[in-house]
């Protein structure tokens, strides 16, 4: 039976995984905006301003590196469903190559 392993990483672990042997394919899944991503942030309760701001660094810098095209997909979570079945997609796509 073949497995898929899906692993939630950082910028800094996709360049690591990179630089393995891995047959990795790698997705990124984008906020609509910062603005929005500190909306949804911010409308939780959770983030002091400082661990908000960092949090929106850190999301600044992973969607700049998104552009660089170091993933396969990018997916702009605007809509749940349409994300969602994007994500299936790429999940399950490779078993059809």
């Amino acid at each position: 039976m073949k497995r898929t392993c899906i692993l939630d990483i950082d910028m800094q672990g996709v360049k690591s995984v990179k630089k393995t042997d891995l047959n990795a394919r790698f997705l990124f899944i984008a906020p609509p905006s910062v603005e929005d991503l500190k909306k949804r942030l911010t409308g939780r309760g959770t983030e002091t301003p400082e661990s908000l701001q960092k949090r929106l660094d850190a999301a600044t810098a992973e969607l700049e590196y998104a552009k660089t095209g170091a993933h396969d997909r990018v997916i702009v979570n605007d809509d749940l469903e349409k994300a969602y079945r994007e994500l299936k997609e790429f999940i399950f796509e490779e078993g059809k190559k």
